[in-house]
């Protein structure tokens, strides 16, 4: 695996805060010295390098003009299978059911650290988005404090996650209801699909609930990311 290119203060900052072992090479600009400062620190205790680069040469490492000014590379993150003989124990489960997005993933990852989400399950399909460079650059930090897990079944993984968790697909159709209207007496397991298609059929029918947001009706729904903010606010 390639190393990951972590980008803009908020990301690095998590990243130091949350594996500062696994930051390999920082490099910034003159104007993020004195937050670069105490990253510099753990790098020279660690016996690896960090430098202050022109902003050109810090577009060429980050491999995009919206660095922030910093950037680290850093040892790539695992993202372990699920497990079902012991699978996470949360108070909420965030699933994505195909997002290909990395922008939308990181956007993702983003609300659920804002709202304390601990937990994100990604289903491994074709062209799914797995945390990339451009997901923590848009996530600023929220994917170090979210724990994430694969699979390659999610109709089978919500089956064994149903003991523990109410699964509840975020739908326009069929017997959806709305946030308020959802029992709030055990954990939730919200799983949302890609823009285009949506949650896919098995894996709706795998879900014991539906909700769905309220609209205008002016267009049909929202980008799946602000769909993440506005449930978990509803939900959490």
């Amino acid at each position: 695996m390639k190393p990951d290119t972590i980008c803009g203060v908020n990301a690095v900052a998590a990243l130091f805060t949350n594996r500062p072992d696994d930051a390999l090479r920082l490099f910034y600009l003159a104007e993020r010295r004195d937050v670069a400062g105490p990253w510099c620190a753990v790098l020279a205790a660690a016996r690896r390098p960090y430098r202050m680069v022109p902003a050109e040469e810090l577009a060429k490492v980050a491999a995009t003009p919206h660095h922030g000014g910093v950037a680290v590379i850093a040892k790539p993150r695992a993202v372990d299978m699920l497990d079902l003989r012991a699978p996470p124990r949360l108070p909420f489960l965030l699933v994505l059911d195909g997002v290909g997005n990395p922008h939308n993933l990181g956007a993702i990852a983003r609300s659920a650290a804002f709202f304390g989400v601990r937990g994100l399950l990604l289903h491994e399909v074709p062209g799914a988005a797995l945390p990339s460079d451009a997901a923590y650059r848009t996530a600023e930090g929220g994917l170090e404090f979210v724990s994430v897990w694969r699979t390659r079944d999610l109709p089978r993984a919500l089956a064994g996650l149903t003991p523990h968790y109410r699964t509840v697909a975020a739908t326009l159709e069929g017997e959806a209801v709305s946030p308020a209207a959802l029992p709030r007496d055990r954990p939730v397991a919200l799983v949302l699909g890609a823009e285009e298609r949506g949650v896919s059929p098995d894996v709706a029918a795998a879900c014991r609930r539906a909700v769905r947001i309220a609209g205008s009706g002016r267009v049909q729904s929202l980008n799946v990311a602000q769909a993440v903010a506005v449930l978990l606010h509803a939900l959490i």
